[in-house]
């Protein structure tokens, strides 16, 4: 069984359809790539995986585990995460701060906490902090670390999105267009990033309209089209199919 496997997904929003049997899987440690042309529900489906709304219709398993009615928090602690396009967070606290509140075992100020286990809480936090250092280091957002996310750029963000997502430990990250909007020098230095996180064994799979940066760190390369999965294959064989050419560059090439 595939690490992440959706299954005829389908799904509708005021009655138009949006997926449309989506079938699409991820195995383990892979670094696979999620392209089509805009409207196509690649989105979409990242938020069926992900537990925003319940599908219609259709399956997600993930990790042996039937997902599709989960919460997102259920989901996060197998180890199934997320980023979004717009890098989310809290604006007024620090990249620290931000860090901090995606620990996975990190006990925080809750009551039960303060009361009861004190010492618990403490060593917890301590953990946590030095997990959140360690990550801010990896990502080089050291020099960045006490400034609130105001202050930081775009690409900034989107590193600090990413580790949010590294503080959950996660087995498999969902990755949404980390590089929208990002200068090309940083764009190279996320991509780099990427593959050390996939080297080190977390499984990735990527939403991106950068067709040069898919080929250069996916495979293999899903295609979504009109809510529907229109093929999946290397980025060579995605890339000279027609049908995929007529769906995402809106024009078929003839056979010479």
């Amino acid at each position: 069984m595939s690490l992440l496997e959706v299954r005829d997904l389908r799904h509708a929003f005021y009655r138009v359809p949006v997926l449309n049997g989506v079938d699409f899987s991820v195995e383990a440690h892979e670094f696979a790539g999620l392209v089509g042309p805009n409207g196509a529900g690649k989105s979409t489906l990242y938020n069926a995986i992900s537990g925003l709304f319940i599908p219609d219709a259709g399956t997600v398993t993930f990790d042996g585990h039937d997902i599709t009615r989960m919460t997102p928090h259920e989901r996060v602690a197998l180890g199934l995460v997320r980023t979004f396009q717009m890098a989310r967070g809290f604006p007024k606290l620090t990249v620290f701060q931000n860090l901090m509140l995606y620990a996975q075992d990190n006990l925080g100020e809750g009551l039960l906490a303060s009361l009861f286990g004190s010492r618990t809480g403490k060593q917890a936090e301590e953990a946590a902090a030095a997990e959140a250092l360690a990550i801010a280091h990896r990502l080089r957002l050291d020099h960045v670390i006490d400034n609130p996310l105001t202050a930081l750029s775009g690409g900034q963000k989107k590193l600090v999105e990413i580790g949010r997502a590294l503080m959950a430990r996660p087995k498999m990250i969902l990755l949404d267009e980390p590089m929208a909007g990002v200068n090309p020098t940083l764009t190279q230095q996320i991509a780099d990033h990427l593959r050390g996180l996939n080297a080190d064994g977390i499984t990735i799979c990527l939403i991106e309209h950068d067709m040069p940066l898919i080929g250069q760190l996916c495979n293999p390369v899903t295609v979504l089209a009109e809510g529907r999965t229109l093929m999946k294959g290397t980025f060579d064989a995605v890339i000279s199919n027609l049908d995929v050419q007529e769906a995402y560059l809106g024009a078929r090439k003839e056979h010479a």
